[in-house]
């Protein structure tokens, strides 16, 4: 059964970020998911989320100076005190907020002298990671990022990410399935998602190319949606895109998804 989750740093965001939560919640959403919630208190995101009655899917664990461009750390040899910081700080808010998996962004590392130091310290790093987020009963998620977006990042496939992930020896560590990264990046949606059936905890969508609502592209998420279906993924797919106009306007073809609204 397809259920959505809530972008909150993507969608409604012509309202501040807490108001968004009252937002998605009235537009008919019964999960969200969002980049960074550190701007803000554990209590202040938790009120929102409890008087909206709304789960929490997916947080990122914070990834430096987002404006100036960086992309994390987990890849980047000189930033190991800055990775560490981060995922004490993302497992803090993700077991205070009910929140079951943590994103961790490798980084930009076009510009790294030794590509073998950043794939040694990823492992190292990851691993670490994972075992810290064990140990507070939660999972790690790790997404490629397609290379025309976001040139330069470490992983930006899928199969090479999951030989890195096979490497690290962690069963908390998952593919985080963005199907717009992984239709730019790879394509052949449908046989990929019956082939990598286990391998992904998670899983974003949006529109191909233009990465605005998936009522429109290249890619039939009808079809996709019953993909997951038959593979078995009952997670909440994260609506991770860029809204044409106001966010509400564009959710008619959520509207059969989305419990609140289509009963």
């Amino acid at each position: 059964m397809t259920r959505l989750a809530a972008n909150l740093s993507m969608l409604f965001t012509d309202a501040p970020f807490l108001d968004r939560f009252d937002r998605a919640g009235a537009a008919g959403f019964e999960a969200v998911e969002f980049l960074f919630p550190y701007d803000h208190t554990i209590a202040e995101v938790k009120a929102r989320l409890d008087r909206n009655g709304l789960q929490l899917t997916l947080i990122n664990a914070f990834a430096g100076d987002w404006a100036g461009g960086e992309r994390g750390f987990a890849a980047r040899p000189s930033k190991t005190s800055e990775f560490d910081a981060s995922i004490a700080q993302a497992i803090d808010y993700a077991t205070g907020l009910g929140c079951p998996r943590i994103h961790v962004m490798s980084g930009i590392t076009k510009d790294e002298p030794d590509m073998a130091a950043c794939e040694t310290v990823w492992i190292d790093n990851m691993r670490k990671a994972a075992d810290l987020a064990a140990n507070a009963g939660l999972d790690i998620s790790i997404e490629p990022l397609n290379s025309r977006d976001m040139p330069g990042y470490f992983i930006s496939k899928q199969d090479p990410t999951l030989e890195l992930i096979g490497r690290l020896d962690r069963r908390n560590v998952f593919l985080q399935f963005d199907v717009y990264h992984a239709q730019i990046m790879d394509g052949d949606i449908i046989r990929r998602i019956e082939r990598l059936k286990g391998a992904y905890g998670h899983v974003q969508i949006a529109g191909v190319p233009d990465r605005h609502e998936p009522d429109e592209g290249e890619l039939n998420y009808a079809a996709i949606f019953e993909a997951f279906d038959r593979a078995g993924f009952d997670g909440f797919l994260g609506c991770e895109y860029n809204p044409r106009g106001r966010t509400e306007d564009g959710l008619a073809w959520a509207a059969p998804y989305l419990p609140k609204t289509a009963g």
